[in-house]
């Protein structure tokens, strides 16, 4: 009954408050209009005929062949590289938790290798992976004299999302071993275990849901990947490539939107199932923090198999992303390997390459802290406040999470240039910087609510109450007493989310126009013109743009970010 009434009171005390209720409208309408309704616009297209609702469109998609081939590809891609991808986070994870290493250095590359692919365009391994090993590859044809090796199709796209996505897992993975209670291990090694049975009977069993977790996470990104199939898939087709080719070849729209909703169901149920049943079963499993120290295995028949292995693994990562910048540098890959810099004045001095880092930098500048911002008032509201559209505003705020860029791309093209707002007072809407800023900012949006929420969750209430009681509004509240405490998730979302809109093809690559030249555009133009030198000069200073962000962000943590003491009065 109290937690009733104060419920009553909390949501009589937001009534009250002008502010706060005049942002929750604003935050409604903002996420209803760029994230359900062109999802919305999706189903709609995909079902109305001219002859009225019919399910033909499915019917006629649904019977191509090269449908069928791209769904199965999807399917075995993602399954592939989801298995793939969780098996080999698991084992870095494992080793940098367990295993005693007698260097700092092995940890220091993990950790380089964990933050490569959020911080590089999507890509980079692709293009690496035609350099190293295409036709005119460095170990294939200048060091085997292979010739004729082909690296494009169904095992290239897998290979390629193995290196750019186990990181997440590892990432993953790493946090749920440390928050394992090391007595439960020691106490079957105890009863005379081997180190594998402790393994496969203890360790593996705590981590199942985690691994699951993992996995269908892995399976999301590779199922709505967009630029690796692009660039290696060859011959070979999935969803994401199939709605951009529907659109740009076919010129199919309302078949491009039928697919966009078939990739859209199967991303949602694995988001779904992620979200609200593994996840919460890996946090009932894993609560809390391990007890005290772990023990580390010593055993030089264990440690040094398992650290050459992941060594050799993670510098076969950074190999792949150093040979870009080579690429970037070498007159004639595979036949002249003169150092020259002709590749960056042809970009900067004959290709407008200018303005297409101008054009990125400035979008994604814009975007970055609106994104932040956003990300952090959002987090606000779900953790602080209690009010009838809370779980709406949360639900659809990390719905972006599982729609595809193409999906989303697709749903701006069938919403804002040809659906309601066609005409009217938006119809400039369609092809402008803006449409690109919102489109950053939707696809960032989850991953700095994510940040918030968890920093959010450890503040307590009592801090904030006590500003309210001295008259202070929400949004005074906000601003300088909640706002502060976050500050370094805050920041950690207005990089990441700056990264992320410089390095995003999939959704801009459908909806940006001739008059915008965004960087990851030219680089997957070029690419796919077998221009590598162009590609890879492009993307080496993207790179360094990304790199030099992250620097600066982690620079301005260290001196201006929250103090520790200030945490722990928190």
């Amino acid at each position: 009954m109290a937690t009733v009434q104060g419920a009553q009171l909390d949501r009589k005390k937001l009534m009250a408050d002008p502010i706060m209720v005049t942002t929750i409208c604003l935050l409604v309408v903002f996420l209803a209009l760029f994230i359900l309704y062109p999802l919305a616009i999706l189903l709609v297209d995909s079902f109305l005929t001219e002859s009225g609702p019919s399910l033909s469109i499915f019917e006629r998609i649904l019977s191509m062949a090269s449908f069928k081939r791209a769904f199965v590809n999807t399917m075995e891609i993602s399954i592939a590289a989801g298995l793939a991808s969780t098996l080999v986070g698991l084992l870095f994870a494992y080793v940098e938790v367990y295993v005693k290493l007698r260097t700092k250095i092995l940890s220091g590359i993990f950790k380089v290798v964990s933050i490569l692919p959020v911080v590089s365009p999507p890509f980079v391994l692709s293009l690496s992976m035609i350099l190293l090993f295409g036709k005119s590859g460095l170990i294939t044809r200048s060091l085997l004299g292979i010739r004729d090796n082909n690296v494009y199709g169904y095992w290239g796209i897998v290979i390629i999302q193995v290196m750019t996505f186990f990181p997440v897992c590892y990432m993953m993975l790493r946090g749920l071993l440390k928050n394992i209670d090391p007595s439960l291990e020691e106490a079957a090694r105890d009863m005379g275990a081997s180190r594998w049975k402790v393994f496969t009977s203890v360790t593996l069993p705590l981590v199942l849901p985690g691994l699951g977790n993992a996995f269908l996470v892995t399976m999301i990104e590779s199922m709505a990947d967009f630029a690796n199939p692009m660039m290696i898939g060859g011959d070979v087709d999935t969803l994401a490539t199939s709605i951009y080719l529907q659109i740009t070849g076919a010129y199919d729209k309302q078949g491009a939107a039928a697919m966009a909703v078939i990739l859209l169901c199967c991303t949602l149920t694995m988001f779904m199932i992620q979200k609200y049943v593994l996840e919460a079963k890996a946090t009932a499993t894993l609560s809390g923090k391990a007890s005290r120290a772990r023990m580390l295995i010593t055993d030089k028949s264990v440690r040094l198999p398992l650290a050459i292995l992941c060594g050799a693994a993670a510098m076969f990562v950074i190999l792949m992303y150093v040979s870009v910048v080579f690429g970037s540098l070498f007159k004639t890959w595979g036949r002249d390997y003169t150092l020259t810099f002709k590749w960056y004045d042809r970009v900067f001095n004959h290709l407008d390459g200018g303005k297409a880092f101008t054009d990125s930098f400035v979008l994604s500048f814009i975007a970055a802290p609106l994104t932040s911002l956003l990300a952090m008032i959002i987090s606000y509201l779900v953790v602080k406040k209690k009010f009838a559209l809370r779980g709406f505003i949360e639900f659809v705020s990390m719905l972006a999470m599982a729609v595809p860029g193409t999906v989303l791309g697709v749903g701006y093209i069938r919403g804002f240039a040809s659906g309601l707002f066609h005409t009217g007072v938006m119809q400039w809407f369609y092809g402008s910087a803006v449409l690109l800023v919102v489109v950053f900012i939707v696809r960032s949006l989850p991953t700095g609510t994510r940040s918030g929420i968890s920093a959010l969750r450890q503040i307590d209430k009592s801090i904030e109450e006590s500003a309210y009681d001295m008259g202070a509004n929400s949004f005074q509240v906000f601003m300088t007493v909640t706002l502060p405490l976050i500050k370094d998730s805050f920041l950690s979302g207005l990089v990441t989310a700056f990264v992320r809109s410089i390095t995003a093809i999939s959704a801009v690559i459908l909806v940006v126009t001739p008059q915008f030249l965004l960087i990851t555009v030219q680089i997957n133009e070029y690419a796919n013109r077998g221009e590598y030198g162009v590609a890879c000069a492009f993307s080496t200073i993207l790179i360094l743009i990304t790199y030099a962000a992250v620097a600066l962000m982690n620079l301005f943590i260290k001196f201006f970010g929250t103090s520790k003491s200030t945490t722990e009065e928190a």
